[in-house]
């Protein structure tokens, strides 16, 4: 493959939000100096890479392979910023000694093996797709992005967050930003924005699930855990079943998700609250999931990727994710399976009944003003003579 600065690639989207790493290089502890300077240099090389955050609707297709069959590729970028890096482990390649070229091949595989055998999708984009990652991302680099194309991976800082490609929920997350982009290309601010992330964490939950074999009542619904280092108050980025409770740290803040609309948090940071916000329509999927029991990705999941798939536009709201969940739910599940999905909304303070707000209307013309219009052409005049 072509190397490339990553500055030169599609825009990306990030697992740590913003505002957790603003908060970080903010720290004015001494103490704290290094990793203040770390997280502001993740913050302005995710600003020199990140673009508008606008998902694409066209991308082609990389080294397209038959359905039921996996095409993973493993890069290291050897801590510098040129993508993808060396090839150091191809699809049945034998396991490498470096562990993050390994969780990041394992991560790649569980999250092809839930969109395949649950939902019958060949790859992130439907057909195919090469699934490529890069491992070792920059010194330090307290992040992981989907940029369009590929998965990027950060080290982490050792202090706050440990390696990026522990955690396969994060990179079910990342890649379903790809699914995300190749269906309903929700628009990345605001609540469509918020739904993006959402549906990220829905799905980077669900393959973590099924590679765990876990029912909905045994899942622990949080996203990242085990990605802070030892010694963080904290157990996760986010949590799906108690937004506001994954973290509590003096040098990160305190988790700001809300678990109800009436929290919204309206602000003009984060392209709109797109990583606090989500924890409305995620946790609505939550309490979903526990309704029906079972494995999430059955009935749960399949509503929600239905949804997407089918229904979803680039600028769904809230209230349209609700409703078209509740009608799939009707159409797959029956009326009880509509019920369900129903009052998990309503519990976030979402109600899919509610009529869509009706845009503001439009201004007519200016009325024609002929004294004024002539008072214009004086002084047009006296200016030009002048």
């Amino acid at each position: 493959p072509s190397m490339r600065s990553a500055s030169q690639r599609h825009p990306l989207l990030c697992i740590v939000p913003p505002h957790l790493l603003i908060h970080l290089a903010r720290q004015s502890d001494p103490r704290l100096r290094g990793l203040a300077d770390r997280a502001l240099r993740t913050l302005l090389a995710s600003e020199q890479i990140r673009g508008n955050r606008r998902a694409i609707g066209s991308i082609a297709t990389l080294a397209a392979t038959p359905a039921g069959v996996k095409h993973r590729t493993i890069f290291d970028v050897g801590h510098g910023s040129t993508l993808p890096g060396k090839l150091v482990r191809g699809e049945g390649d034998p396991t490498s000694a470096d562990v993050s070229v390994n969780e990041a091949y394992d991560g790649l595989g569980a999250t092809w093996d839930l969109y395949f055998t649950a939902y019958q999708r060949n790859s992130i984009d439907g057909r195919g797709i090469r699934l490529d990652a890069s491992v070792h991302y920059r010194q330090q680099f307290d992040n992981a992005f989907w940029d369009g194309q590929q998965m990027v991976f950060g080290d982490g800082d050792g202090v706050i967050f440990e390696r990026f490609t522990k955690a396969v929920d994060v990179i079910g997350h990342e890649l379903t930003h790809g699914v995300t982009q190749y269906e309903a290309n929700l628009a990345y601010e605001g609540q469509p924005g918020a739904l993006n992330e959402s549906v990220s964490d829905v799905f980077g939950s669900l393959v973590k699930q099924m590679a765990l074999g876990q029912t909905a009542d045994r899942a622990d619904w949080l996203i990242g855990a085990g990605l802070f280092a030892p010694g963080v108050k904290g157990v996760a980025l986010r949590s799906m079943k108690d937004p506001g409770t994954a973290y509590d740290d003096p040098r990160l803040g305190k988790d700001p998700q809300p678990a109800h609309m009436r929290d919204y948090v309206d602000t003009q940071d984060d392209n709109g609250g797109v990583h606090i916000n989500s924890s409305i329509p995620s946790r609505a999927f939550c309490l979903a999931a526990l309704s029906f029991g079972g494995h999430a990705w059955l009935k749960a999941g399949r509503v929600w990727y239905l949804a997407l798939t089918d229904a979803l536009k680039e600028r769904s709201n809230f209230r349209d994710a609700a409703a078209a969940t509740t009608a799939v739910a009707g159409r797959e599940l029956g009326k009880e399976g509509a019920d369900t999905v129903r009052e998990a909304w309503r519990t976030v303070g979402v109600d899919p009944t509610a009529p869509r707000p009706k845009p503001r209307p439009k201004k007519g013309p200016r009325r024609a003003n002929p004294r004024g219009a002539k008072r214009r052409l004086r002084r047009s005049a006296a200016r030009t003579r002048g």
